[in-house]
């Protein structure tokens, strides 16, 4: 081999003969590397040393990328491999041996790298083990604990990170992922378990609240109210005491049992108040005023008439004081009948004198009027030349224009009303 140095050149490692076959020289003696006739040697020598130096350049890439890291020490060998096995074959000029020398000069550090790898493995898959243990630790703390809403949440979760993790020695994985699916098998038990009792609670509650309703319904037509809303008031802690029943029919029981209590205290309330002879005059004359306005007020044909009317009944009926509770509703609702009824007159005549709307109701007649002006000028040209099915198709058209201008003016005569 020809050692490499600052004043070698290519004639140092190879030659051409005078029929233009180019050598190239190495510790095993000279080899062929090809010809190229009818040029000058040097032309010729160039030409393999520029191939020299292409591999050159590869070498020194791939020195720079092991040196990086950028490969594995198992990618890094397979291209050592490959590049070793293209220089020493290689129909090129150069210290061909002195890239091979390199390129063996890169296995310290691929062994180097390849044990600064196994520790980094190692470390991760400490890691990884540690992190396991810490999460089969906490499955365990949750299976023995009452989360049954979050617990169940966490778990999913858990087992997510998990999948995501590498897996460790078999043993090792194996063992913790046992003790973490146990615990998960005694989380789910514990939990069914509890919402099996907490079911059974619920249709005890609901059977003690049906006892309860039943036991209301025989209160409630009674007017003994002192002892009555002291049994009522017993009911009650009883119902709060027997806890929540199926979600499906606890409000409904709920309902059921509070319209009786209502019922009663209402019963209760109309009886004992002292102004319930005001409250029942206050009803009877709102509703005979209800009556004279329905009677006078509705429907509304003039609606000036109707708002002074409107008016001064609403002095009178807001003189009465108040009424019975369970009629408040009934007489809101036929008052508001009567607003909405003089509202609904004030938006119509609203839209019958709205300006605006008059103007587009007017110009939609005008542009329906000229469009038959039209179409009747043209059916007259088209019968005048004999041409009846132009003159068939615009008197169509002025069937159809007709028809519309008839409803614009229908339209137009709302505004006049």
């Amino acid at each position: 081999m020809i050692p490499m140095n600052s004043t070698s050149g290519p004639a140092d490692f190879g030659r051409v003969d005078p029929d233009g076959t180019v050598y190239v020289r190495t510790a095993d003696g000279e080899r062929v590397v090809g010809q190229i006739p009818d040029v000058d040697a040097g032309e010729a020598l160039a030409f393999y040393t520029r191939r020299f130096e292409a591999l050159e350049v590869e070498v020194g890439l791939l020195e720079t990328r092991v040196k990086a890291g950028a490969l594995s020490p198992e990618e890094a060998r397979h291209s050592i491999n490959t590049v070793r096995t293209t220089v020493s074959t290689a129909n090129a000029v150069g210290d061909l041996a002195g890239l091979v020398e390199r390129l063996d000069a890169l296995a310290p550090l691929l062994a180097e790298q390849s044990e600064q790898r196994k520790a980094e493995r190692s470390k991760q898959l400490e890691a990884t083990r540690e992190t396991k243990e810490r999460m089969v630790a906490e499955a365990e703390t949750l299976a023995l604990g009452n989360d049954w809403r979050g617990g169940v949440n966490r778990f999913r979760a858990l087992l997510e990170d998990w999948k995501a993790l590498p897996r460790i020695d078999r043993a090792t994985d194996d063992a913790l992922w046992h003790r973490f699916s146990a615990a998960r098998t005694t989380y789910t038990r514990r939990r069914k378990s509890q919402f099996a009792e907490q079911a059974a609670k619920r249709e005890t509650a609901r059977e003690a609240k049906e006892q309860i309703i039943a036991e209301a319904r025989e209160l409630a037509s009674s007017t003994d109210w002192g002892p009555t809303a002291g049994a009522f008031r017993d009911l009650m802690t009883r119902w709060k005491a027997a806890g929540p029943a199926p979600r499906e029919v606890d409000e409904k029981l709920w309902a059921e049992f509070r319209a009786i209590q209502d019922g009663f205290f209402g019963a209760r309330a109309s009886t004992l108040s002292e102004q319930d002879a005001e409250y029942k005059a206050n009803l009877d004359a709102k509703l005979a005023l209800l009556d004279e306005a329905e009677a006078t007020l509705l429907p509304v044909s003039d609606l000036a008439e109707a708002r002074a009317a409107y008016q001064a009944f609403l002095e009178k009926y807001n003189a009465y004081g108040r009424v019975p509770r369970e009629q408040i509703r009934p007489l809101d609702s036929r008052l508001k009948a009567i607003q909405s009824a003089i509202q609904s007159a004030e938006q119509e005549e609203w839209r019958r004198t709205d300006p605006e709307a008059r103007a587009r109701a007017e110009e939609t007649v005008r542009m329906l009027s000229d469009e038959i002006d039209k179409l009747t000028e043209r059916a007259a040209k088209a019968a005048a030349r004999g041409d009846s099915a132009a003159a068939a198709k615009a008197n169509d058209s002025i069937a159809t224009y007709q028809t519309w201008l008839d409803q614009a003016k229908e339209t137009l005569a709302d505004f006049s009303r």
